[in-house]
């Protein structure tokens, strides 16, 4: 008998052509990392996000392992950080450092630290750093929109089969695999797939004939999941983030584009006669003059943060401490939590543990010190958008549609949830946009940079 002897060596060499061919193109890590952001939440208690300690995702894990490839490469030599971004997220991280250090109770704010050091300066840094081209740029975009997809059509799914989160006593709220824990997660995932989506639909003639009526059933499905979702606050940014898009890529087509949605709605309302999602959406128009629940609620908290401030203008109450400090300052008429209901996880109460507005979560957490550091970045980003603009190339509208998005999103919202990790990558995204791609060169050598 001849025994067979296995090529010595040749599991090794197999694995070094696998990484060599990871760091060549190490935007594939970016990619991993937002399929990632879908994976459900396991366990029960504070990891299913009740509101009692830290939440771990999948898609944090793997944001972990993006930001130390990231550095390995900065420390082999292999990518330099950009000046530009040094510039826009150094602010920020010293202002997160100073408001924690002052804090009243800092063993408490350094979870609050650690988290937005990593969804607002490591993991955008980490993207900065791995994506070098616009083909880096395609697979980061194509893999938002293969996880919006996928959640979009799950999400259908559980509305139609009443699997879905609680709402008027039926389970039909579409909310994806994040459940409802995380009530609002598939709706800003579903939303930053629109605006990929839409982006490539305007330049759809590009890629030949069928091209565009793909796109425009893809953004029919995605349109039906947020439909579904029930989620007021992102049809809102979602407006503006596509609006913004078409007016800068052609205005007429805004107009008609404007039209035609108006038409769609009527029809909608006209078929849907006074249904749950009627009167959800209903709601928006008369959310000042006679407030639901959740929107008084918001309006507490809203005041709450607001008193915060004023007593602590400078770095505010510390990080993470707004629950702490909440019951001092709201009104009576807060109530004591949200309720949330669906076959997975069942009926759950959850604590109001932000004001539901980033700009006000800073301020009241942090003061005008941490609001100046967060503008930094943001106006760092908007400006570089605005001095390389090209209104034909659909990278640069993403990365504007996307800002748009998240300044009008934290009017109403914070960042909270499995969704952080997608925001931070986004950001990274549209801030490489922004600073410029790197021109073609050697593999695993950077060039200059470009628009």
């Amino acid at each position: 008998m001849t025994a067979v002897v296995p090529w010595p060596g040749r599991a090794p060499v197999v694995s070094r052509r696998a990484l060599a061919g990871l760091l060549a193109r190490p935007s594939w890590l970016v990619a991993a990392t937002v399929a990632c952001v879908g994976v459900p939440p396991g366990g029960s208690g504070a990891a299913a996000g009740d509101g009692a300690g830290v939440q771990v995702t999948a898609g944090d894990c793997a944001s972990v392992l993006m930001v130390a490839a990231a550095a390995l490469l900065v420390a082999r030599g292999r990518v330099a950080m950009p000046r530009r971004a040094l510039w826009a997220f150094a602010p920020l991280a010293a202002t997160l450092g100073v408001t924690t250090v002052a804090s009243p109770d800092i063993a408490s704010s350094l979870p609050g630290f650690v988290r937005d050091v990593q969804i607002f300066v490591l993991v955008p840094l980490a993207v900065v750093l791995l994506v070098r081209d616009r083909r880096d740029l395609g697979i980061v975009f194509g893999s938002v929109l293969g996880l919006g997809l996928g959640e979009a059509l799950y999400g259908i799914w559980q509305a139609l089969t009443g699997t879905g989160a609680s709402i008027g006593g039926a389970n039909v709220r579409a909310v994806g695999t994040f459940g409802a824990a995380d009530v609002m997660a598939m709706s800003i995932v579903v939303g930053f797939a629109v605006l990929v989506l839409t982006a490539f639909a305007l330049v759809a003639p590009r890629y030949g004939a069928a091209a565009a009526p793909v796109a425009l059933a893809g953004l029919g499905v995605l349109a039906l999941a947020l439909l579904l979702a029930l989620s007021r606050g992102s049809w809102i940014a979602l407006a503006a983030g596509v609006g913004l898009m078409l007016v800068a890529f052609d205005r007429w087509l805004a107009v008609k584009a404007a039209v035609c949605c108006a038409a769609l709605g009527l029809v909608a309302f006209g078929l849907l006669g006074g249904g749950e999602i009627v009167q959800r959406y209903a709601s928006i128009a008369v959310s000042v003059s006679a407030p639901d629940q959740s929107v008084s609620d918001r309006y507490n908290l809203w005041a709450a943060a607001g008193r915060m401030w004023a007593d602590h203008p400078v770095t505010g109450v510390g990080v993470k401490n707004f629950p702490a400090y909440r019951d001092t300052y709201a009104g009576i008429e807060l109530s004591s939590g949200s309720e949330t209901d669906d076959p997975v996880n069942g009926y759950r109460r959850q604590p109001l543990l932000s004001p539901h507005d980033e700009y006000l979560l800073i301020l009241s957490e942090q003061g005008v010190l941490g609001l100046a550091g967060f503008a930094a970045l943001l106006g760092a980003v908007v400006r570089g958008l605005w001095t390389r603009r090209d209104v034909r190339d659909p990278f640069w509208l993403i990365g504007a549609a996307f800002t748009a998005f998240l300044l009008v999103n934290f009017l109403y919202a914070d960042m909270g949830g499995p969704t952080c990790v997608l925001t931070g990558v986004l950001l990274g995204a549209a801030a490489r946009r922004a600073f410029g791609l790197r021109r073609p060169s050697g593999p695993g050598v950077a060039g200059g940079e470009h628009a």
